[in-house]
C-alpha cells in the first residue's frame, strides 16, 4: 500500500512509490484541493454556467479529495455535477479508506463513494442523488470521447516525476474535450504550459497558488477555437 503522509493542515496524502511523489502537497492537501479545484475551478464554472448542470473532467482521480469536495459543494449549491475522473493506477478501496476524508464532506457522500467505488470503475454511478462519478481505468493519451465538458482538473502528477504528462501535445489532447467557453484549471503553471494553452486557444489567467505555491493557472477556451 503507498504510505500515508500527514501535511502541514492537519489533512492526509499518500505518497505514490512508484512515481515518487505524493499525491497533494505537503503543505496541505485539503487546502490545495480546495482552493485549486474548488475556489478556482468549480465556484468560477457555476458562475459561468450559471442553471445547468457542471460537467467535469477530472485526470488523476488519485484519493478522490477532489472528487469528494466537489460532491459535497455540487451537493450544498443544488448544482448537479457529472463528473469523469481518468485514473491509469486506481488505489485500493482501503487505502481511500485510510484517508480520513470522511471528516470532511457530509457521510452520505463518503459512504456512497466508498459503496460505489468498484462500480464506478465500470460505469457511471450517483454516488449521491444530482452528484455522478464514472473512474476511467486508462491513459490520458488513450482516452477519447465525444463528451464536451465545461470544465477540466489537471491534476496530474509534477512534470519533475511524470513529464509525459505536460507535453505540448497531451494538452492538446485533453483540451479538445473542453466546451467553448469551457474552463481548464491545476495546481501547476510554467511558460511552457501557457504557451501550449494559447496554441490551442485558451486565454490564461495567473492566480495566487495554493499554500506553498506563489501562482497557479486557469485558463479559458476561447469560443472562436
Amino acid at each position: 500500500m503507498n504510505k500515508i503522509t500527514l501535511t502541514a493542515d492537519g489533512s492526509n496524502t499518500l505518497y505514490n512509490e512508484t512515481i515518487g511523489e505524493h499525491y497533494h502537497s505537503k503543505h496541505g492537501a485539503l487546502q490545495e484541493s480546495k482552493h485549486v479545484f474548488i475556489d478556482a475551478g468549480l465556484k468560477h464554472a457555476i458562475s459561468s454556467f450559471p442553471d445547468q448542470q457542471i460537467s467535469i473532467l477530472e485526470v488523476g482521480f488519485g484519493t478522490g479529495l477532489n472528487f469528494l469536495l466537489s460532491a459535497a459543494y455540487g451537493q450544498e449549491q443544488k448544482v448537479d455535477l457529472n463528473y469523469t475522473s481518468l485514473e491509469a493506477f486506481p488505489l485500493q478501496i482501503e487505502e481511500l479508506e485510510s484517508t480520513g476524508y470522511s471528516s470532511y464532506v457530509p457521510q452520505e457522500i463518503w459512504n456512497g463513494t466508498v459503496n460505489n467505488y468498484g462500480k464506478a470503475l465500470q460505469q457511471a454511478v450517483q454516488v449521491v442523488p444530482g452528484q455522478q462519478l464514472r473512474i476511467v481505468h486508462t491513459y490520458l493519451h488513450r482516452y477519447e470521447t465525444d463528451q464536451q465538458f465545461d470544465l477540466i482538473y489537471y491534476d496530474a502528477f509534477s512534470v519533475q516525476h511524470q513529464p509525459e504528462m505536460w507535453t505540448d501535445e497531451i494538452i492538446a489532447h485533453v483540451c479538445k474535450f473542453l466546451k467553448p467557453g469551457g474552463i481548464f484549471v491545476t495546481y501547476a503553471i510554467t511558460g511552457k504550459l501557457k504557451r501550449a494553452l494559447k496554441s490551442v486557444g485558451f486565454s490564461i489567467e495567473k492566480l495566487q497558488g495554493a499554500p506553498g505555491k506563489r501562482e497557479m493557472l486557469r485558463a479559458t477556451k476561447t469560443p472562436f477555437v
